[in-house]
């Protein structure tokens, strides 16, 4: 059996994919991404990061007022797994995300783990025992939810501690000196932040440099191209872009039906994106996702993704997995670049919508 042969032989055995079942795409994806998995150092850091990395957000699990549904912790696990052995090398996660629960199945998944991806978590959204969730980026607070991050994560320094929100804006300063005082005593490698303007950046910057934004960035919200993106670009802060595939929307798994079914505790049921006059448009989004995917053989999802990495700004994209399988079907945005003329077409296409 040949080298390419005995990989492929090797995933199949790894995932348990029967060999008459199986889709070949995926498991080529997953074949080609542990030969090559290209990185991009990140803002003023040393690490160098996959284009994509694994986002925990939905794997919190249900009975928080973000939740995305109930959620099988053994798939989560799985999912994160098969990742890592894709080649992802980092995971985004954050204390509020099933409020401390996310954090604790990154912990449960990484056990064993023989490459040790670099993990990023976030700060500033607290609860009460109600589970009631609020803002806060008084030192103390951020301080109690950096030493509960390590314990849950089960880690002597947290890789990227990042801001969540910029909320109270009145206590960005306190908060950013606080993560800034973390990292000088060891307890987080680098410092970022999450949703902030360009204003609320340059007010951090004045205190510490920034290593990386984490700003939402899709084809169904483009916000950021206007001011953000050019100001990290020329500071030289990476970009982490997060719901890429607008939350599932874009990976064309979620038709109208599909939409309509989700259950009363998933977010997604209260989102404008999911609700009209946007869900039409959006959904036109899809299938034009979808033709420009069928060239190359390839998901809305992946070109959704694809199309975010090719911002130069962009260091790299975070990617969601509840269960085995997803991840195969995006990985291949890392694998193929769109045209001009596909680029053109998506450009068309918004000057007319």
């Amino acid at each position: 059996m040949g080298k390419a042969g005995a990989s492929l032989y090797a995933l199949q055995s790894a995932y348990n994919i029967e060999p008459t079942s199986f889709d070949i795409r995926v498991v080529q994806n997953l074949l080609f991404l542990e030969m090559d998995m290209k990185t991009r150092q990140l803002g003023n850091s040393d690490m160098h990061i996959t284009l994509i990395g694994f986002g925990a957000w939905a794997i919190g699990g249900s009975g928080w007022a973000f939740a995305w549904g109930a959620q099988d912790d053994n798939h989560s696990i799985a999912s994160i797994r098969e990742g890592l052995d894709a080649g992802i090398n980092w995971i985004d996660t954050a204390a509020v995300y099933g409020l401390g629960h996310s954090e604790q199945i990154v912990a449960r998944a990484l056990e064993g783990a023989h490459n040790r991806p670099y993990i990023f978590t976030k700060c500033s959204l607290v609860w009460d025992e109600k589970r009631k969730i609020s803002n806060c980026l008084k030192a103390e607070s951020v301080r109690r939810e950096c030493e509960d991050s390590l314990k849950r994560l089960k880690v002597d320094a947290i890789d990227l501690y990042q801001i969540h929100w910029a909320i109270p804006d009145a206590e960005i300063e306190e908060g950013w000196q606080t993560l800034a005082k973390l990292k000088e005593e060891g307890k987080v490698r680098y410092i970022g932040v999450s949703n902030f303007n360009v204003a609320q950046m340059r007010r951090a910057q004045k205190i510490a440099p920034i290593t990386s934004l984490q700003p939402p960035y899709s084809l169904i919200h483009r916000e950021v191209e206007a001011e953000i993106l050019p100001f990290v670009a020329q500071e030289n802060i990476g970009v982490i872009a997060y719901s890429t595939m607008g939350s599932g929307l874009l990976t064309g798994a979620m038709p109208r039906e599909r939409i309509a079914r989700l259950p009363n505790d998933d977010w997604r049921r209260r989102s404008q994106d999911f609700l009209e006059p946007s869900l039409s448009h959006n959904l036109q989004v899809v299938e034009l996702l979808r033709n420009i995917g069928d060239r190359y053989g390839r998901t809305p999802g992946e070109v959704a993704v694809a199309w975010v990495l090719r911002n130069p700004a962009v260091t790299a994209a975070i990617v969601g997995a509840r269960r085995s399988g997803q991840i195969g079907e995006v990985v291949g945005a890392v694998q193929f670049s769109l045209s001009q003329e596909d680029v053109a077409e998506i450009e068309r296409f918004y000057a007319k919508s």
